[in-house]
């Protein structure tokens, strides 16, 4: 079997593009795409956003639960398998999302809205679900699985500040309007590209940890769900994530609306995202060497304390000029960055806390309680904003809002990042609470236990 390497990581950032292709797009642009495109309500968008989640409850953690009940295939790996037969449905959801249906009647329109974000939402839970608890599988190394926690974070910068950047280019004209056809076309591309991302994901990572299951053993969810209450830890950093989700979705949502409306300048919207390129190519050799002496969870808590003073600041003082404002949000998102590259190797820290505890591995079904919580963060972000759009005053369909919605819309976006990094620090300060010194003595336990039951 091969040894942990370079291939394992570039393969482990390639899933995350897989991903990212699809679901940054969808959480970027599907509310511009059916608010500007179709026409349709934010208010109806809000209830969408929230009924699918309520459908997420129910089918995240039994399609998460898969890989610890049935094995696919005879290749001996867990999770690859799952990943192989969920990718083609997944590119074919964001090229269904974006097609053009202003033309049908409204309520065939919303039917079709309705179906095709549904079926978005199945499928990446299909194909999320199995590639985030692939790093439990490939290592189970700490400062390997710190690696690849990187390396996930970089696929997302990979699609997020460079091919999601170029999109307002391409969906807005020099006017500030839409182009239709576009969003459409972009999903094609992207969906391609998703495919061909999980493909290279397959080929070069290796699961290496694997667990002898008694064949008469019974999986027992029930069990697995009530044993998450034990796990402080997992309940921490499920807080967290649902804050950082909410900012991260939030941010993305209605940046198209204060760059639009606030400061008429919607194509900026690339600048936005080339932005934090400089950040995480210096993060990207910084952070594994600062969590390795500090801890995760202190590098954590001092970056997202400076993104909330920062935060803060933008919210109580309206910045005029673009380039001023697109400066300092800059300089907030550290935070951010800092939090998406950690948060996986946290994560990691939770599992192995569970074996811990007790006694039994199951990564497939625990990832997939996490993972609702990422959901959570998502929907409330999708939900609230699309009701606060519709409150503040903002007219599905109108070329320009006016000067007060403007304002509003301002106020919205500014407020977001403000509760939702003391939401973080919340999860990260208060609930988690396990210390790298605690760590480093429950793996370093787990391994001896690992080694005598292979002899």
């Amino acid at each position: 079997m091969k040894k942990f390497g370079i291939r394992d990581q570039v393969g482990y950032l390639f899933g995350d593009m897989a991903g990212s292709f699809v679901n940054l797009y969808v959480d970027a642009f599907f509310l511009t795409f059916c608010t500007y495109v179709l026409g349709v309500s934010p208010y109806f968008m809000a209830s969408l956003f929230l009924g699918a989640r309520l459908w997420d409850a129910v089918n995240d953690p039994i399609i998460g639960s898969f890989p610890d009940r049935w094995s696919l295939g005879k290749s001996g790996d867990k999770f690859k398998p799952y990943i192989k037969v969920a990718m083609f449905p997944l590119a074919l959801s964001v090229m269904l999302a974006f097609y053009d249906v202003s033309l049908w009647s409204e309520t065939a329109k919303h039917i079709w809205i309705v179906a095709v974000y549904v079926f978005y939402g199945m499928c990446y839970t299909g194909t999320s679900m199995p590639y985030g608890s692939l790093v439990a599988v490939i290592t189970d190394d700490p400062v390997e699985r710190t690696k690849l926690s990187r390396a996930r974070s970089f696929g997302g910068l990979i699609v997020g500040a460079g091919f999601l950047s170029a999109v307002p280019q391409f969906i807005f004209n020099k006017e500030g309007h839409v182009v239709p056809e576009n969003f459409f076309y972009i999903g094609i591309l992207f969906g391609v590209l998703s495919l061909l991302s999980y493909i290279l994901t397959l080929k070069l990572t290796t699961e290496r940890v694997r667990q002898k299951k008694v064949e008469t053993e019974k999986f027992n969810y029930s069990k697995v769900l009530k044993s998450v209450l034990k796990n402080r830890p997992l309940i921490g950093v499920m807080v967290a994530t649902v804050g950082s989700l909410l900012y991260i979705t939030g941010n993305s949502q209605l940046g198209a609306y204060i760059y639009k409306e606030y400061y008429h300048a919607p194509q900026l919207l690339t600048l936005v995202s080339l932005s934090s390129i400089p950040i995480m190519f210096v993060a990207f050799p910084v952070i594994p060497k600062l969590s390795a002496k500090y801890g995760k969870r202190n590098l954590i808590l001092l970056s997202t304390a400076v993104n909330f003073v920062f935060s803060l600041f933008l919210l109580i003082v309206p910045i005029k000029d673009v380039y001023l404002f697109l400066l300092l949000y800059t300089i907030s998102n550290v935070g951010q960055t800092v939090f998406i590259m950690l948060i996986w190797a946290l994560v990691t820290d939770t599992l192995d806390y569970h074996e811990y505890i007790t006694g039994e591995r199951s990564d497939g079904s625990l990832f997939s309680i996490y993972t609702f919580s990422r959901k959570i963060g998502s929907t409330l972000a999708s939900t609230l904003a699309s009701m606060m759009l519709g409150i503040v005053g903002f007219v599905s369909g109108a070329a320009a809002q006016t000067p007060e919605v403007a304002e509003n819309i301002r106020t919205l976006t500014t407020a977001v990042p403000v509760l939702t990094t003391l939401l973080q620090l919340i999860g990260i300060g208060l609930i988690f609470n396990l210390s790298k010194e605690r760590m480093d003595e429950i793996q370093l336990e787990l391994k001896n236990k690992r080694l005598s039951a292979a002899n």
